[in-house]
């Protein structure tokens, strides 16, 4: 804050002590003065307009220097703003009472050009340090709050919960999860035919709406891999029937994409076990699951139809009762064999 930008308030029912404040202080180089005659229209100024500094008569009619300081320091708007008492030199135990109430300082009267010079350059430096300390601790708390936003774009929210908490996400098992894979049909010859701008923009859109839906029922999204999706159930937030929300969750992802540009047609995979979830990597970690449920869930989504949802007929059991499927027969399965499939088109 230089001399010129300090804003100051010089507030003095005595038109000579107004007058003396203002023609020492600008001769120090001061500019941005302003004057007011009592503690009325100290107050109305001081809530209509910034100061960084004010100089405050303790005896004015209307409102006396106490109450304008008692006013000003109870209103967290203005509490911040330096005030420095002007005082007679008998009137020490009113000085004792402003300090007590909040005042920065105080200049006693006859006013001394040095002591004037010293103690209003050190309140405004006050302040700029008040106001520096300030903005680093809003550019902290909005780097934070970038850090969290940066956190959730990784992880699973319990995952950052438990990561802030204790520094760790410990690796653990899960004995019932549903993984879904979601991919979209003839990706790559859309790639050829479109420019960047216009692929990136639509995959975006849709990988959008895809973790809407994934949130609306209760699952979390672990990563995107090219343009395949992967979502779990039952696994860091509890659901009541994991299985059967990842097949409505995939019936709407189906459904949803056929109406964005360009009519995507996807492909969804889903299998339901035990699996293996935590965190790998250290430049650029990621919270990922493992084990032969994910695997299965990924190969299933290489024979699934548009408009359903491709399981095992062992899965589909566990749900028959809610979900309406037609039968794919034996599929062979890269590192499984062979396995009876089914794929769920409606949800009762």
């Amino acid at each position: 804050m230089t001399l010129e930008d300090a804003r100051i308030l010089i507030v003095d029912d005595n038109e000579d002590n107004r007058f003396t404040l203002s023609r020492r202080l600008k001769k120090i180089g001061y500019r941005q003065l302003e004057t007011a005659v009592n503690g009325r229209e100290a107050l109305e100024k001081i809530t209509s307009q910034p100061y960084d500094l004010v100089l405050l008569d303790i005896m004015m009619p209307e409102m006396d220097g106490y109450e304008v300081l008692e006013t000003v320091k109870k209103d967290v708007n203005h509490r911040h703003i330096p005030i420095i008492m002007i005082s007679a030199a008998d009137q020490l135990d009113s000085v004792v009472k402003c300090i007590e109430l909040g005042a920065e300082d105080f200049l006693p009267k006859p006013f001394n050009a040095t002591l004037l010079r010293a103690r209003v350059s050190a309140s405004l430096e006050k302040k700029r340090m008040r106001d520096q300390e300030d903005a680093y601790r809003l550019q902290i708390i909005a780097e934070q709050k970038r850090t969290d936003e940066l956190l959730h774009a990784i992880l699973p929210a319990t995952a950052v919960r438990e990561l802030k908490e204790t520094g760790v996400v410990r690796p653990r098992n899960y004995e019932a999860v549903g993984i879904l894979f979601c991919d979209i049909v003839g990706f790559t010859s859309y790639c050829d035919r479109n420019l960047p701008e216009t692929v990136v923009t639509h995959l975006q859109a849709l990988i959008e709406a895809f973790e809407a839906i994934v949130e609306d029922h209760q699952m979390e999204k672990i990563k995107t891999i090219g343009d395949a999706f992967m979502a779990t159930s039952g696994l860091l937030r509890p659901v009541e029937a994991p299985l059967l929300t990842a097949v409505r969750c995939g019936l709407e992802m189906s459904r949803i994409a056929g109406t964005m540009e360009p009519n995507w047609e996807v492909r969804i995979g889903l299998h339901f076990g035990p699996v293996v979830a935590g965190i790998v990597g250290k430049q650029q970690f990621l919270f990922d699951v493992w084990g032969d449920t994910v695997n299965i869930a990924a190969r299933l989504v290489e024979h699934g139809t548009p408009g359903a949802v491709a399981m095992t007929a062992a899965a589909w059991q566990e749900i028959r009762d809610e979900c309406e499927a037609r039968a794919l027969g034996i599929v062979d399965i890269k590192g499984k064999g062979q396995l009876e499939m089914v794929e769920a088109f409606a949800v009762r």
